[in-house]
């Protein structure tokens, strides 16, 4: 990457020490002769990234998922965080950030693009995620009986709690605790993802990434809530189908110039265990 010129910051003043870390960043930044802007207002306005050459982001995922629309409509780099709890997204730590801003200042960092799921759920009902499209009856207390067709053809119905469509970066969010499979970031796949389903097989179903998908709802006088990265609701209609694809668009997220996908996972989900067991036990 090139030095940066201008830096957007968005912080997220309700996460403990996010505020003062900001204004250290910004602090080093403007001393490096780098244009500085800031908000706290969330969702950001629509053209706040434009002539951006990358967007700090000082909160938690949740911060950063506001961003994305934005981040992937302008191709500016989001360099993520964490104030956090878990930070999947938001990888640099407080610590990390102070003592490595002057080398992301001067672009030293690598930029790994994420795939994102656009979705639509009838005329002038679109959206992107970076996580997951979730699926799911209105009402909580129903069953949503869903049926879904990849590239027009019939792939089952579900009557179940609701589906998740995730990208391989969602696959760590609600996916995961869903009982779905983990997925590299590379991994050019969509996964779908049924919550609770009435059936006494639960699995997983992994979809190329240029895949079409229709989901129809077949609940009498049912109405579906389909969320969007857990953040935004778009309303949906009767008549159409839930379509979701790929999107040609992607999000560039900053990540340090050693960053290991696995080491985070390890780190994040606290695998532990494998190494000290074979260490501990007699040759």
């Amino acid at each position: 990457m090139s030095p940066l010129k201008t830096l957007a910051f968005v912080v997220n003043r309700d996460k403990s020490g996010a505020p003062e870390l900001a204004r250290a960043l910004m602090d080093l930044a403007a001393g490096a002769g780098v244009r500085v802007r800031a908000t706290e207002q969330f969702p950001i306005d629509e053209g706040y990234l434009e002539g951006c050459d990358a967007c700090c982001v000082i909160g938690g995922d949740g911060t950063l998922l506001g961003v994305v629309r934005s981040a992937a409509r302008f191709h500016v780099p989001v360099i993520g965080v964490n104030r956090g709890s878990l930070g999947f997204l938001t990888t640099f730590s407080a610590d990390e950030a102070r003592g490595q801003f002057g080398s992301l200042l001067r672009g030293e960092f690598k930029v790994a693009e994420r795939s994102l799921l656009d979705c639509s759920t009838g005329p002038g009902q679109h959206d992107l995620a970076l996580n997951d499209v979730l699926i799911k009856a209105e009402a909580n207390s129903r069953l949503a009986q869903l049926e879904v067709y990849a590239d027009g053809q019939l792939v089952t119905e579900y009557y179940c709690d609701g589906l998740i469509f995730a990208t391989p970066t969602g696959s760590t969010a609600y996916n995961l605790s869903a009982g779905g499979p983990l997925i590299h970031p590379a991994a050019q796949v969509v996964a779908m993802t049924p919550i609770c389903p009435h059936t006494l097989s639960n699995r997983s179903i992994i979809f190329r990434h240029d895949v079409k998908l229709q989901v129809f709802n077949r609940g009498n006088n049912a109405r579906l809530l389909v969320a969007m990265d857990g953040q935004r609701n778009l309303v949906s209609c009767e008549t159409s189908p839930v379509e979701i694809s790929v999107s040609t668009q992607s999000l560039r997220l900053a990540q340090r110039l050693d960053y290991s996908h696995f080491s985070v996972v390890r780190t994040k989900l606290k695998w532990s265990g494998g190494n000290e067991e074979r260490a501990s036990s007699p040759a």
